[in-house]
């Protein structure tokens, strides 16, 4: 056999093995992470060797993950501060330690409360005028975990990860459609089931800057992702008093 057989082949062998390798890695890191909780915003400094395993995409899709989290946190917080009552309702000693529960413990997204029910099943929990536990937390709750699994419920992304630009669209839309719907529900006797924003002499619109946020990261996280990945994303035209909740998985 020839001498450019064998080189041929070695080469062939040695890109097989890098990519073993990569996947071996991948792997790794993917274990190591912990999905269905709130990513943090900023990483810890000094260098990461796993940072050699990501893409410019996936550092982009990290950093608009954590940003719209620290978004829901905000917006938990306000929400809180509006509705006292329903912290209460969670049997935790503060507004601060329910959020913390929501955000900072490894729970998969999964409460007892909420029947253990996630994304729009807790959503829909969330807006509807009979549920009499923490309606924050579930609200909350379903939009945390309906982001997350849009975002293939991980934290870190790697060169074999890959995002649908056509979730995380969806997501944007639900997203909208919470925000409306949460403007406008009301229980059996016409009262808000949620104060949020406040129109008045002095006008509180904090809550729909927060939602126009993690709306504005998801709509450009997907067209970053549709560009890169050549994959057409479907637009949807709904009417928001008609809006249904679309699937993000």
């Amino acid at each position: 056999m020839g001498e450019g057989g064998c080189g041929g082949r070695v080469r062939s062998w040695r890109r097989a093995g890098w990519r073993l390798v990569v996947v071996a890695l991948c792997a790794l890191a993917a274990g190591c992470s912990s999905p269905g909780t709130a990513p943090p915003l900023g990483r810890g400094a000094g260098f990461d060797p796993m940072q050699l395993m990501k893409t410019d995409l996936n550092r982009v899709a990290e950093t608009h993950q954590q940003h719209i989290f620290a978004s829901l946190r905000r917006l938990a917080d306000k929400l809180y501060k509006r509705n006292p009552r329903e912290w209460r309702k969670s049997g935790a000693d503060s507004a601060e330690a329910a959020i913390s529960r929501i955000f900072d413990e490894k729970h998969r997204w999964r409460f007892a409360e909420l029947g253990y029910r996630r994304d729009l099943e807790a959503l829909r929990v969330a807006l509807h005028p009979e549920y009499r536990g923490d309606r924050v937390q579930a609200l909350v709750v379903g939009l945390g975990s309906m982001v997350q699994s849009a975002f293939g419920d991980r934290e870190d992304f790697f060169l074999l990860d890959d995002l649908e630009p056509q979730h995380l669209y969806n997501a944007a839309r639900n997203v909208e459609t919470a925000a409306w719907k949460l403007s406008a529900s009301r229980d059996a006797g016409g009262e808000l089931l949620l104060l949020s924003n406040e129109l008045g002499e002095i006008a509180n619109l904090s809550f729909e800057r927060e939602f126009g946020r993690i709306i504005g990261l998801l709509d450009a996280l997907s067209e970053v992702v549709e560009e890169e990945t050549e994959r057409t994303v479907t637009r949807v035209v709904q009417s928001l008093t008609t809006a249904v909740f679309l699937p993000v998985y």
